[in-house]
């Protein structure tokens, strides 16, 4: 299939404003992929398609997990928010025949992220959170930081979505957790070989 055939298929399953939002991902993924080497047409159909089931009602959503055996965990069930990338990374693959696994797993973490992510799950991670439709408060230090340090951005964007869970009361999936120590280890990691060069 086209771009444009699954833009079709897009506004037949979302609203305006979430197909709109759709179109701003994949942009910014390209243009991530741009300044950090990442594959473009991989992006820009990730980026597409990231949140091709985000207007399905929860009833269908559960019903696409059980058609095609997907277990929900217990903080997966209490958060229905997360369900979309979920099932979404399902359609993708079982529907539109979309087999590449890079991809898939693009738009299966893009909620939450989670430890060892390839570049391309990064870009959508990051993508999602600093598309040009997006103004939530310090959404301009995203930007900023996504331009200059993948891992930087990446470190920001775990630590608003945590702050941001917590702050409402919801549950943390663990990938997210993992996601986060992960660049927190490595940030501290890199910072005391850098201690160590500069002293010696």
């Amino acid at each position: 299939m086209t771009n444009n055939e699954y833009k079709k298929i897009l506004k037949s399953k979302l609203s305006e404003k979430r197909y709109k939002h759709s179109l701003c991902v994949a942009d910014e993924a390209v243009r991530l992929s741009l300044i950090f080497g990442g594959n473009i047409e991989k992006a820009y159909l990730a980026g597409l398609l990231h949140d091709i089931m985000k207007d399905a009602s929860n009833e269908e959503q559960l019903q696409t997990f059980k058609k095609f055996g997907i277990i929900l965990t217990n903080i997966e069930k209490s958060a229905p928010k997360l369900w979309h990338a979920m099932s979404g990374a399902v359609y993708v693959e079982k529907v539109l025949n979309i087999s590449d696994l890079e991809i898939l797993n693009a738009i299966r973490y893009h909620t939450t992220a989670k430890q060892n992510m390839s570049l391309l799950e990064k870009l959508i991670y990051l993508a999602d959170l600093t598309a040009m439709d997006r103004d939530y408060n310090g959404v301009e230090e995203m930007r900023h930081a996504v331009s200059v340090n993948l891992e930087k951005a990446m470190h920001i964007g775990l630590a608003y979505t945590i702050n941001d869970l917590a702050t409402h009361g919801y549950p943390i999936h663990p990938d997210t957790i993992d996601a986060y120590n992960e660049v927190i280890l490595e940030k501290n990691n890199t910072s005391a070989a850098d201690s160590i060069l500069f002293s010696s």
